[in-house]
């Protein structure tokens, strides 16, 4: 099974990782590390809550202009 991994860098320092198709959401001093973290809390969560996922999720970005982000 292929998820996706959200993986940004934390305000705090280390790195905040998010499964989009389960919403598990976690944590890790590396992005290796929270990645490894993330695959464990979604097995864990897919074993007590199984269910279908549908594939095909799409990853995109998009960007804001300086005026849409000013106050930010």
């Amino acid at each position: 099974m292929i998820l996706s991994a959200v993986i940004t860098e934390a305000e705090e320092g280390g790195f905040i990782a998010f499964n989009p198709e389960t919403g598990t959401t976690t944590q890790g001093e590396t992005r290796d590390e929270a990645l490894a973290n993330l695959r464990e809390a979604t097995a864990l969560y897919l074993e007590e809550f199984p269910r279908p996922l549908k594939s095909g999720t799409m990853m995109t970005s998009f960007e804001l202009s300086d005026a849409e982000t000013a106050g930010c």
